[in-house]
């Protein structure tokens, strides 16, 4: 039903393949940062820049959707060092659920403690607009629900217990540190909501966003929840992000049509306030005891 899982998953492969990265010269990073699509600036902001190709990370997944460079980025922000992904990867390019969170796994290995994750989504809370920043809250997992969960199968008590809690997944702390900074800043377009996964790649119904928003998500989009999910059983904090992109269409007689250019293009210019808003975040989170400041 779902595509093949192999052994490229294991604790031996993620372990490989961040021993490898860690041979490459770059300083064990603490807080690991994922773009979602049109966001790979965020790994601009990083100093003494270390970039390594997905195509030449053994055992890495390759990006294919554009938007996501395929790139990982090694350097410090605010003096922090850490680890930035330009390009995810999702359920509808055809990888095993497995393989898309790999990744995390390889963060934990490398010393990450704190994840930051970006994704770009559809506003289905009517009160949102386009262009807002949703801290998110908590996840609905749509293809959870039918047995599609990265925590299938063996489970390796190195990277974490078989039955992870996650009704605490997302750190309250950092939540409030993440609206406290935007306060600051200034930012009046700050929401904070449930997100909710769906596979992709064909963009929601408007029934079927109808639907998701009586389950009570305020945003949906094709990703992040999964990466939760297995930053969570490897025992990392974590923090997601959604940038609201486009309304979803609730509304038979509405002309609208979501469309993946008008995700990029509000990407660009939420940008530079997304990158203040990280940049602030990270220097002000304490590493090596998973409190922060």
């Amino acid at each position: 039903m779902f595509p093949e899982s192999t052994k490229e998953y294991s604790y031996e492969e993620c372990k490989a393949t961040a021993d490898w990265l860690l041979a490459q010269g770059p300083v064990r990073p603490q807080v690991g940062i994922v773009c979602g699509s049109g966001l790979g600036g965020l790994a601009e902001m990083l100093k003494d820049q270390l970039v390594i190709n997905y195509s030449d990370i053994p055992n890495f997944p390759q990006s294919t959707v554009h938007g996501h460079a395929g790139k990982l980025v090694f350097g410090t922000l605010k003096g922090k060092p850490c680890v930035c992904m330009q390009g995810r990867f999702h359920l509808y390019e055809g990888y095993p659920i497995q393989k898309t969170t790999m990744p995390i796994r390889v963060f934990k290995l490398l010393g990450v403690e704190t994840v930051l994750l970006t994704n770009a989504a559809g506003g289905l809370n009517q009160d949102f607009n386009v262009g807002d920043m949703m801290v998110i809250k908590d996840h609905i997992n749509i293809p959870g629900f039918a047995g599609n969960n990265p925590l299938v199968g063996r489970n390796d008590e190195r990277f974490g217990v078989r039955f992870p809690c996650v009704s605490d997944a997302y750190d309250r702390d950092l939540q409030e540190l993440a609206l406290e900074v935007a306060e600051e800043l200034g930012f009046s377009f700050m929401q904070k909501g449930v997100y909710c996964v769906l596979g992709g790649p064909s963009f929601e119904t408007i029934a079927e966003c109808r639907m998701l928003r009586a389950l009570g998500a305020d945003a949906v989009g094709m990703s992040t929840a999964h990466e939760v999910i297995v930053a969570r059983h490897c025992g990392l904090r974590v923090f997601a992000l959604s940038l609201i992109t486009n309304k979803s269409v609730m509304d038979y007689d509405s002309e609208k049509k979501a469309n993946h250019e008008e995700v990029l293009e509000t990407a660009e210019l939420r940008a530079a306030q997304l990158e203040k808003l990280i940049a602030n975040m990270v220097s002000r989170i304490e590493t090596g005891n998973n409190n922060r400041q």
